[in-house]
């Protein structure tokens, strides 16, 4: 609690540049844009909610702490030299546990609080962090935990590395939107995204690798705790139509 604490004074006390992009940053066209985009995977992540509360809703719980863990560290703003702010996503663990569409529609929940509650992102640009954080995060954790489980066995790496690379990737989409959105007049897109990916890039790496850690911590904490659901959830995925192959 001393180190959560320490991070949450931190975090509010110093006014910056972060992850989330701030409201009103995006010109219309590519607010829009990334609004269009994200829709259609809310859409399926619902559907995935619906059907996993609606058949096992003993698994509410897990479902709305996978939330709270996503709120919690994303809401964690830790200052860069760089001048920006950076912070951890959370999304990993919901990936692993519910899949990448489910964790769409919690994601999307968690900024929505954020930008409401905590002046953090937006309303016309919570598309775009959605896309990052949201959906292209969880769809990159849950394939890379899958893949590393059927190829090594080795779960714990597995969670470390989906948590971890979830989180890296969401910096790196950020900064892709942000470079699409304002290329640099000399160098054009490429020279606009180095140019954002560096601001994010002294921070986010360490970041990357403590989520990384957090999230097995927290793993050998459900599987000590939480053995019915996480044996439910494990024959869900079992069965055809409940995988999630995106």
């Amino acid at each position: 609690m001393g180190i959560l604490s320490f991070y949450l004074v931190i975090g509010a006390s110093s006014p910056a540049y972060a992850m989330h992009i701030m409201e009103g940053y995006l010109p219309p066209s590519w607010a829009i844009f990334w609004w269009v985009v994200a829709v259609p995977f809310l859409a399926l992540g619902w559907r995935s909610l619906s059907r996993i509360t609606q058949a096992n809703p003993q698994l509410k719980l897990l479902l709305a702490l996978s939330g709270a863990f996503t709120f919690v560290l994303s809401a964690l703003k830790i200052p860069s030299v760089t001048g920006s702010c950076s912070h951890p996503t959370g999304t990993g663990l919901g990936a692993v546990l519910f899949g990448p569409m489910a964790m769409s529609v919690l994601g999307t929940l968690v900024l929505l609080f954020q930008a409401l509650l905590l002046a953090h992102g937006g309303l016309t640009t919570l598309g775009a962090n959605a896309f990052s954080m949201a959906i292209a995060g969880p769809i990159a954790a849950y394939w890379i935990y899958q893949l590393i489980v059927r190829f090594t066995g080795k779960q714990r790496i597995a969670i470390f590395l989906a948590a971890a690379l979830a989180d890296l990737l969401t910096y790196i989409i950020t900064s892709l939107q942000l470079a699409l959105a304002f290329p640099a007049s000399v160098g054009g897109f490429m020279a606009s995204f180095a140019k954002f990916a560096s601001i994010f890039a002294i921070t986010q790496v360490p970041l990357a690798i403590s989520e990384g850690l957090l999230t097995v911590l927290v793993w050998n904490w459900l599987q000590s705790y939480t053995v019915e659901e996480l044996e439910l959830l494990k024959f869900i995925k079992t069965q055809p139509q409940s995988n999630e192959s995106i």
